[in-house]
């Protein structure tokens, strides 16, 4: 097993599930998923059947309706991680806060990456597909300290030779 291949829970629109194997970078292509399940068979499933997909820890969680354990959807406070502080909710009725990169992949690509309110859970992370979103709502950028400090503190200017400098008054000789 190719160690690009990562962990993932298919959930349908439909309530079912598949486990298997999707690949890390270019798992979804023209609109379908390539998912290799436990088997070893490749399945392809049409983005539009799909809920989301989970990147899990482990397959075996003990839960026999929900094994992505997604049970918090919701933050119970402001988040801490770097990112968009999202909130959506899917066509189905659901709603699902995260964190999503501040970038260029936020409104282009086929999904929405999230981390999920619960990091401690199976899942570590979620693709949602585009065609599933109903509403997308940016609740607040969120940055570290450290880069607000660095973005508000102007940058020094360079020391300078005294003969550099044009007189801005001139001398009243």
């Amino acid at each position: 097993m190719s160690s690009s291949r990562k962990k993932a829970i298919v959930r349908k629109l439909s309530r079912d599930w598949v486990t298997g194997y999707v690949s890390a970078d270019d798992f979804c292509r023209q609109g379908t998923v390539e998912i290799l399940d436990l088997s070893g068979k490749v399945i392809l499933i049409p983005a539009v059947e799909i809920k989301w997909l989970c990147f899990v820890r482990d397959f075996n969680s003990g839960e026999l309706n929900h094994p992505e354990r997604l049970l918090r959807k919701t933050f119970a406070g402001r988040p801490r991680i770097d990112g968009v502080f999202v909130r959506l909710r899917l066509f189905d009725g659901d709603q699902i806060e995260g964190v999503a990169t501040n970038d260029r992949s936020l409104i282009a690509g086929d999904g929405l990456f999230l981390l999920p309110p619960d990091t401690r859970s199976n899942t570590q992370r979620l693709w949602i597909p585009a065609t599933t979103i109903a509403e997308l709502e940016a609740v607040a950028v969120i940055t570290s300290n450290a880069r607000r400090k660095e973005a508000a503190t102007p940058p020094r200017p360079a020391a300078t030779d005294s003969s550099d400098q044009p007189n801005l008054f001139p001398s009243q000789d």
